[in-house]
């Protein structure tokens, strides 16, 4: 009879604790709760979350690491050198300069072949048996999305990820540091990218 009651007790503590955890302008503050009786890999995903970006931001806000310094240079280098391709890959999917269905003029094209599709890790798949042309198309699973196909000269055409092509172009120009700056910069996407 004991162990019922207890467990209701703990329950109920563990409420009244997260009930009144402190907001600061309708935003949580990040203050892990009190876990009585539970292990930290069963603590609620929005506790785990806090607690790794915490440590992430702790661990590069390091004053006297000489490799922080390294590491944001190197990261400006490589932004510097995959800009050009980022703006030019979303001019062409979503400034409207292009049409669903359209081939990119042959300027656009050659960039697009030599500094992109090169890079794709199943270029010689993409490419098949040659290339016509490069064109934007609707993405034949999320009819919604635009993105860039490549024109067979049998006729066929296959989807292309210009994102998996700037990935694979960073691990091979810049090795030592490639993972590192795909997680932190490329990894959900390029909605914050600077141009």
């Amino acid at each position: 009879m004991a162990g019922p009651l207890l467990l209701r007790d703990v329950l109920l503590y563990r409420f009244q604790l997260q009930k009144f955890r402190p907001f600061v302008a309708g935003i949580s503050v990040n203050v892990t709760p009190n876990r009585l009786f539970c292990s930290a890999s069963t603590a609620p995903v929005w506790a785990q979350t806090d607690e790794k970006a915490s440590h992430s931001a702790q661990i590069s806000k390091l004053p006297d690491d000489p490799s922080d310094a390294e590491w944001k240079e190197k990261a400006k280098d490589i932004m510097k050198d995959i800009n050009p391709m980022v703006r030019l890959a979303k001019d062409i999917l979503h400034s409207g300069r292009y049409m669903v269905g359209e081939q990119l003029t042959d300027e656009d094209e050659q960039v697009v072949v030599d500094k992109l599709l090169a890079y794709h890790p199943h270029y010689e798949d993409k490419i098949g048996c040659g290339l016509e042309s490069v064109m934007v198309d609707r993405h034949p699973m999320f009819s919604h999305s635009k993105c860039l196909f490549v024109v067979r000269t049998d006729g066929g055409q296959i989807d292309f990820s210009y994102r998996k092509c700037l990935h694979e172009y960073i691990r091979n120009k810049y090795p030592s540091h490639a993972e590192r700056f795909i997680q932190e910069h490329l990894k959900h996407g390029f909605g914050g990218w600077q141009s």
